[in-house]
């Protein structure tokens, strides 16, 4: 934002002329006065007559006589009344800058809290100025960040209650037939699952939710210990195992240091595990490989890897990703049943943790790469 100087109104101008006016005027009255009485002083008394007169023959600058008295006298009284003018004016011009100021903060305080103070000053006002300049941004930031939280809090309301009427509806049109016998014997078992399969996304979304919230919570704590990465990677493959062999999909599973080893909450990193693998078994289209790496960045991070070579996500999706409840693709939900808060969750653990989770996706591979600190505790204390 360009800065220009105070500019002054018609009436102000008009104020400034007045005072200059006003200031001349009684310099005039009072150099006359002066002069009159340093006359009646002179002329009373004859020696200071005959030292003056001396002084003027006797000192020359440049060969030229000292100038009369009188010229001296004007010479002087002038620089000094051009340096009280100055004074009055200059005075006047910085009160008419804390007015400009004052009414500044009357239209900030009538409710226009996004409205910063323009103009500049060479004064120590101009720290004042700053100060409410700076305290004005800080309430856009926090005005933006409240209207922010409000708008997530109606999306988040929104999309919870879409999720849960979806399976419900569901669950009371299949019981409903049971109920009712109107549905026919053949039938009633197969109804019987998928209202229970429902009931089951339910269960997922108010577990996932509950995970979010708590994550979100400043009150929520990680409890650190020693992981042996490779061994952790591992157990967590063998999870999965199963569903992977079905899929046709096989694990490599990969730590450099092989003994590598970082200060980590367990419960929450094998969740990221669990989000990461889950979202790459269910949206993986096609895939027949998923990657468990683990790399030593340096003496204080760690990057965890974990990537399977599915189908592509669009590259308009890839910066939307964390958001939650979103999904690349609504169908892929009804079909596959999560809940569109699994990378959302992953995200906060990150958080967490001080480190940081990107995703890249091309033809060949879908990465999901995370920055962890070695020991988060240490990390806070260095930042």
């Amino acid at each position: 934002m360009k800065k220009e100087r105070v500019k002054l109104t018609a009436a102000e101008k008009s104020e400034l002329l007045a005072e200059a006016v006003i200031t001349i005027v009684l310099l005039l009255l009072l150099n006359l006065s002066v002069i009159i009485l340093i006359n009646l002083t002179i002329l009373q008394n004859k020696n200071l007559i005959n030292g003056i007169y001396f002084l003027k023959k006797t000192i020359t600058f440049g060969g030229h006589h000292l100038w009369s008295w009188q010229n001296i006298s004007i010479v002087v009284m002038g620089i000094g009344d051009f340096i009280v003018l100055y004074w009055r004016l200059i005075r006047r011009y910085h009160q008419m800058q804390l007015r400009h100021v004052i009414s500044e903060l009357h239209y900030i305080a009538k409710g226009h809290f996004d409205h910063y103070i323009s103009f500049k000053v060479k004064t120590d006002l101009q720290k004042v100025i700053d100060s409410i300049n700076s305290l004005v941004k800080s309430t856009v930031n926090a005005i933006n960040e409240e209207k922010a939280i409000e708008k997530s809090k109606d999306e988040l309301i929104s999309n919870v209650s879409h999720d849960l009427r979806t399976p419900l509806t569901s669950i009371i049109g299949y019981l409903g037939l049971l109920k009712n016998g109107v549905a026919d014997p053949a039938d009633q078992q197969k109804y019987l699952n998928i209202a229970y399969m429902k009931a089951e996304q339910m269960k997922s979304l108010a577990h996932d939710l509950l995970e979010y919230t708590t994550l979100k919570s400043d009150n929520i704590k990680l409890n650190l210990s020693s992981l042996h990465i490779f061994s952790m990677l591992e157990q967590v493959e063998a999870g999965f195992e199963l569903e992977a062999q079905e899929k046709g999909i096989k694990f490599n599973i990969e730590a450099r240091p092989l003994d590598l080893t970082i200060k980590a909450d367990p419960e929450k990193l094998v969740r990221i595990y669990n989000n990461l693998i889950t979202n790459a078994l269910k949206y993986g289209t096609g895939a027949t490989q998923i990657n468990l790496i683990a790399n030593l960045v340096n003496s204080d991070e760690v990057e965890l890897r974990v990537e399977n070579n599915g189908a592509q996500i669009p590259k308009d999706s890839l910066k939307k990703i964390f958001e939650r409840f979103y999904r690349v693709e609504s169908s892929r939900n009804m079909a596959t049943g999560g809940t569109g808060l699994g990378l959302s969750i992953t995200k906060s653990v990150v958080d967490l943790h001080g480190g940081t989770i990107r995703c890249e996706s091309d033809k060949q591979w879908t990465r999901f790469i995370i920055r962890l600190p070695l020991d988060p505790k240490k990390a806070r204390i260095a930042d």
